[in-house]
């Protein structure tokens, strides 16, 4: 029983440890703020710095919550600074902040893509993964698309003048047409759905853990390994009019 308490102290501890803190949201929110301001590839910037993120973090949704704001944070005072240091910068700002939210997309997409990855890897080694891990990030990334775009739309609501107008229009144009993150999930919670209905519990105690597996997967989507998901990004999202 001890051994038990230990362990699970021990596994919160580790938990707790690896969560995003705040000078990491703090630092990953400059660094958003200075690629959208900056405007040197800010789509691939801001896929990457996310990645990045997510790669130093043991993962949950509360985790991910806090990126996404520090990503949406920081690309709207990066286009404020845009505007706000040159007075014929509109058009620039406004391609901007449209391509630090593709960018941001295109990284949740790639989380996505990696939990559905580490699935099938566990699966082709004949390992499972427990049900109730498979149940928890299955609820976890059902709610992933919603929240990119509620914090789209908060961080229009709370934006003003030209930024505030942008993101509103991005909000529109993604919920009529869609995200890449959405389009993953359809393909990775199948996935899920799949490897759960074929878990048995004397499989339990394969040693594979979901979490640790997802997260080797975005390390190699940050490092530029898994590159698939930039090709339906492109084929499946259009730049805004402006």
């Amino acid at each position: 029983m001890s051994n038990e308490k230990n362990n699970a102290t021990d596994s919160k501890s580790s938990a707790e440890t690896n969560a995003p803190d705040t000078e990491d949201i703090s630092k990953l929110e400059a660094e958003i703020h200075d690629a959208v301001a900056q405007g040197t590839n800010v789509e691939e910037a801001v896929r990457h710095l996310t990645l990045k993120a997510m790669n130093a973090s043991r993962l949950d949704i509360n985790s991910l919550r806090r990126i996404i704001n520090a990503v949406m944070q920081g690309a709207r005072e990066g286009a404020y600074h845009k505007l706000e240091h040159a007075s014929d910068q509109s058009q620039t700002a406004q391609t901007q902040i449209a391509s630090a939210v593709a960018g941001l997309d295109s990284a949740l997409a790639s989380f996505a893509e990696a939990s559905k990855l580490a699935v099938e890897e566990a699966a082709s080694r004949a390992k499972k993964f427990s049900d109730t891990e498979l149940a928890q990030t299955r609820s976890d990334l059902e709610s992933l698309e919603s929240m990119f775009l509620d914090t789209l739309s908060d961080t229009a609501s709370t934006a003003k003048g030209l930024v505030a107008e942008t993101l509103r229009d991005l909000v529109s144009h993604a919920k009529r047409n869609g995200t890449v993150v959405g389009e993953q999930l359809k393909q990775t919670l199948a996935t899920l759905t799949q490897q759960m209905s074929s878990v048995s519990h004397a499989q339990l105690e394969a040693g594979v853990k979901l979490a640790q597996s997802t997260a080797d997967f975005v390390s190699k989507a940050a490092a530029g390994v898994l590159a698939s998901m930039e090709d339906r990004k492109k084929s499946s999202k259009e730049p805004k009019d402006s």
